[in-house]
């Protein structure tokens, strides 16, 4: 299933509140979530909330995406508070990449505890955030503080952007695609500058190795 399967009108309708809250939930703390697009997901399910016919209310919706933000959260701290420093020696498995988590532990080291906020609009960041936390062993007053926050302005709000957008720009859901690839963009877009910045020599290098090979084959 591709991303746009993933946050279309039809999927989300069809899973209804279980499923927004099941992919919000394990995108905020779990290891495996970090793949699942919630900034898209959460823009898209305020826009269906704004249609009566999608079955969504927004009043339901915001406070179920909040909760599920902030458990998962909480989910991921405690992982990292009871598996410690050691998780980052952990290899790579189908359902975790190491990298997602030292970039995360970068971050946190160079943001501290606001990081649990601003990581909630940084894919891949955002799901490794709560865990970094954990086995740096933040105060969890601290960290539970920043949670809340960061579960509000992002379930909360991108949600509620979503459903404005949607009472206030007519015929909105036909521009579904594009509006979607646009947030993609803009979400994933601090997060390959950080990459860039901390890896471009190493990105350079690839480059220039698979460009040399692809001239011998070419000769």
């Amino acid at each position: 299933m591709n991303i746009l399967q993933w946050i279309s009108p039809e999927f989300l309708i069809t899973t209804g509140y279980v499923g927004l809250f099941a992919v919000i939930f394990a995108e905020s703390g779990l290891f495996f979530g970090f793949f699942f697009p919630g900034d898209s997901l959460l823009l898209t399910a305020g826009l269906l909330a704004s249609h009566a016919e999608s079955g969504l209310d927004i009043k339901i919706l915001v406070p179920l995406l909040f909760v599920a933000a902030v458990l998962g959260d909480n989910v991921g701290y405690w992982f990292g508070f009871k598996a410690g420093p050691r998780i980052f020696n952990r290899e790579n498995s189908l359902l975790f990449r190491r990298k997602n988590l030292l970039a995360a532990k970068d971050f946190y080291e160079r943001h501290g505890g606001k990081t649990i906020v601003l990581a909630r609009f940084m894919p891949f960041i955002r799901t490794f955030a709560p865990i970094v936390a954990g086995a740096a062993e933040m105060e969890y007053r601290r960290f539970f503080g920043f949670n809340l926050l960061g579960g509000f302005l992002w379930a909360g709000c991108v949600t509620l952007i979503g459903y404005t957008l949607g009472n206030v720009v007519p015929g909105i859901d036909k521009y579904f695609t594009p509006i979607v690839l646009l947030v993609i963009f803009i979400s994933v877009l601090p997060t390959a500058i950080h990459l860039w910045r901390s890896e471009r020599h190493e990105i350079m290098a690839a480059l220039r190795r698979r460009f040399s090979r692809a001239d011998v084959e070419a000769k």
